[in-house]
């Protein structure tokens, strides 16, 4: 355990990032899901840039690497346009 006041403080803010972190990756993997199931081209389009823009925020908050969210939001975006 850590004895400064700084470093408690430091891990109660890691705790409190590392839980939003989670909550917002996890919403954009079942966003992701969600649109690759997706059949209907017409809600695949409205869904995609939702998708897009979740995807971009995880890579500008550095969630996941930016060259992932690039693939993903192409992969993505080639299956809509396959619909």
């Amino acid at each position: 355990m850590a004895n400064h006041k700084s470093s408690q403080k430091r891990i109660r803010q890691i705790e409190n990032r590392k839980v939003d972190n989670k909550y917002h990756a996890r919403s954009a993997r079942n966003a992701v899901k969600t649109l690759r199931a997706t059949t209907d081209k017409t809600a695949a389009a409205e869904l995609l840039p939702k998708v897009t823009s979740m995807l971009d925020k995880l890579a500008k908050r550095s969630d996941i690497h930016k060259n992932k969210a690039s693939n993903l939001k192409s992969s993505l975006t080639k299956h809509v346009n396959s619909l």
